[in-house]
Parts: structure tokens; sequence; C-alpha cells
């Protein structure tokens, strides 16, 4: 059976498959609604362009929310400015600067790429824990 490419990453190379979409794309909608993204909720995805904005994306997609993909080169106070404008209450990112341009906005939970292919949240990113979190224990 032919593997079907959806994406290349032109910075690296790596090939994306469409199993490989379909795969990362469901773990990361459970994780998503984990989270408490439902029907409707606006999600910011603030990544480079590449894979795991294909897998953010279409994972917000598939929970029901709208994705607000915001370029992951902007300056801090126009990334600021997008953020309060979108009125999300969930980002996906990585970038330090995302995650302090989210400060003193709606944004209460903020996910690494990490976030979203695993079970259990990963240790080391920056995220405030909403309501739904604590009472998973």
């Amino acid at each position: 059976m032919d593997e079907r490419i959806v994406m290349v990453d032109s910075g690296t190379g790596l090939k994306l498959t469409e199993e490989q979409l379909d795969e990362r794309s469901a773990v990361a909608t459970v994780q998503l609604r984990r989270r408490g993204v439902r029907t409707g909720d606006t999600v910011l995805i603030c990544l480079p362009v590449g894979p795991d904005l294909l897998v953010a994306a279409d994972a917000v997609i598939a929970a029901g929310g709208v994705a607000w993909p915001v370029p992951a080169d902007l300056d801090e106070g126009s990334l600021r400015d997008r953020i309060r404008a979108s009125g999300a209450r969930v980002m996906i990112s990585d970038l330090p600067h995302a995650l302090d341009a989210a400060d003193e906005s709606r944004v209460r939970v903020v996910m690494s790429v990490a976030d979203l292919g695993e079970l259990h949240p990963y240790p080391g990113s920056r995220r405030v824990c909403a309501e739904s979190d604590r009472a998973e224990g």
C-alpha cells in the first residue's frame, strides 16, 4: 500500500503521511476535549508552519472548535492584540513569546504540542489549570 504524503516539513524534510495525520489528530482531539474544548469554542494556534500546525488545526476542527491560527513570527505586541481580539480561552503553542502574550487575556488553558499527543499533560509545559483538569485529579 502506498503511503500518501500530506505534508513535508520544509525545515526538516520530515514527511507526514495521511495515516500519521489521522492518528495524531485523533489523539489530539481527545486531549482538546479533555481540556474543555466544545463546539463553537475558539482555539488559538500559534505554531510555525509545519506538521504540528496541521495536526492542531485538524484536531480543533474535529473537536468542534474554531481554529484561529496566529502567525508564529509576530512580535509580542501584535500577538497580544490578536489573542485579545479572538476572545479565546484555549491556545496551542510552544513559543515563549506567545505564552507571554497570552498573559492578561481570556486564555486560561495553554497546551503545548506535546500535550496534544499524550494521555497526561507534558510536565514541562506551561498551562493554567482549568476546572475540568482539577476534577480529573
